[in-house]
């Protein structure tokens, strides 16, 4: 596939017109309906380039994703808008988000905080890919505002968090709709792209609440992501071993050439880098979290957000969040301005930001 081929897709609002599919093209967009599709269109295409998201254009498969792309090489100038007079908006409708807990360096870390003196990560964590449910609703396109969220923080006492905090994560934007289960050597299939997540958390909301049943209010009020999706066909050459896996997995975790996006991510806080999580070392890949998803026969959707959770190194530095990387010394503040940044390999992901406003 050529670099013509690899634009991030995205939905902007041009002069505060209505949500219109786009591709970045450096300091340009590139707006889908209007580029040169000739005999690749259809009914079908021409109606998922004119909606408010990229749903429809995601349902209709890789052929069609191909020729939009393929069609942005010879944009005409009517298609052509400067990214500076064009709005990014959420650019799908997320009909379901899972969040993962794919990294061993952060499930230890948060393991120790949460359960001093036990066993940091537990035997389950080991023999599958564990995830929380996430709330769809909630997810917002980068530079939405934050609002500082409230929940017990102590038994019966409802209050603003006081340990509010970030996540720095991939997320995976499935394609066409599929039943489960999917095979672990076709899930890659069913993913359109990636993104970059932000899954703020309220840590003394958390603490209370995620016995028995796991994060709830702690993690449902936001949950931010990078306003362009990477093609995953733009990241082939961005592709890394996994980690060894021990013990082995049951046989539907194991793939025949399993891999990992070779990331680098760059946590900045009020302009100050803070972090540089690498996503080389996660310890569950995409395809093993998609085939645990759905072996049970669940269904993915079209725009259905999968996300790795936290990623973490081993060093210091390399914490994906403020709990690790402070020891719980240090907190988002009313006015704090996150942004996570990734690369892979020459890929730029992009970045997601946010600022925290304080609490109604």
């Amino acid at each position: 596939m050529t670099s013509a081929e690899h634009r991030a897709w995205g939905v902007v609002r041009v002069r505060g017109g209505p949500p219109r599919p786009a591709l970045l093209d450096g300091d340009d967009v590139l707006l889908a309906s209007d580029l040169p599709l000739q005999q690749a269109i259809t009914p079908d295409l021409a109606h998922a380039l004119r909606s408010t998201t990229l749903n429809p254009l995601i349902e209709l498969g890789r052929s069609a994703w191909r020729a939009v792309q393929e069609a942005a090489a010879d944009a005409p100038p009517t298609a052509r808008v400067p990214l500076a007079d064009a709005t990014p908006v959420l650019p799908v409708r997320i009909p379901d988000f899972a969040d993962f807990y794919a990294s061993r360096d952060h499930a230890t870390n948060f393991g120790r905080i949460f359960r001093p003196g036990a066993p940091p990560v537990r035997e389950s964590w080991r023999h599958m890919p564990i995830a929380y449910h996430g709330r769809a609703s909630t997810v917002v396109v980068s530079r939405t505002p934050i609002r500082r969220p409230q929940g017990q923080i102590t038994l019966g006492m409802l209050a603003p968090t006081a340990q509010l905090d970030l996540e720095a994560e991939l997320g995976y934007v499935c394609g066409p709709s599929a039943a489960g289960p999917i095979a672990i050597d076709r899930a890659e299939q069913h993913i359109f792209g990636v993104v970059l997540v932000n899954d703020w958390s309220a840590r003394d909301v958390q603490r209370l609440e995620y016995e028995p049943l796991g994060p709830f209010l702690g993690k449902s009020f936001a949950t931010s992501i990078s306003a362009w999706i990477t093609p995953l066909a733009a990241l082939l050459d961005a592709r890394a071993a996994p980690p060894p896996q021990d013990p082995a997995p049951a046989s539907y975790l194991q793939a025949r050439d399993p891999w990992l996006l070779d990331a680098d991510l760059e946590v900045e806080l009020n302009g100050e880098v803070v972090s540089r999580p690498p996503a080389r070392n996660l310890y569950w890949t995409p395809a093993q979290m998609l085939a645990h998803l759905t072996v049970n026969g669940a269904r993915v959707s079209a725009g259905d957000l999968v996300a790795t959770g936290t990623i973490s190194g081993s060093r210091a530095g390399s914490e994906g969040s403020l709990a690790e990387r402070y020891a719980g010394e240090r907190w988002l503040c009313d006015g704090d301005e996150v942004v996570v940044r990734g690369r892979a390999g020459a890929v730029e992901l992009g970045e997601v930001q946010g600022r925290i406003a304080p609490a109604t």
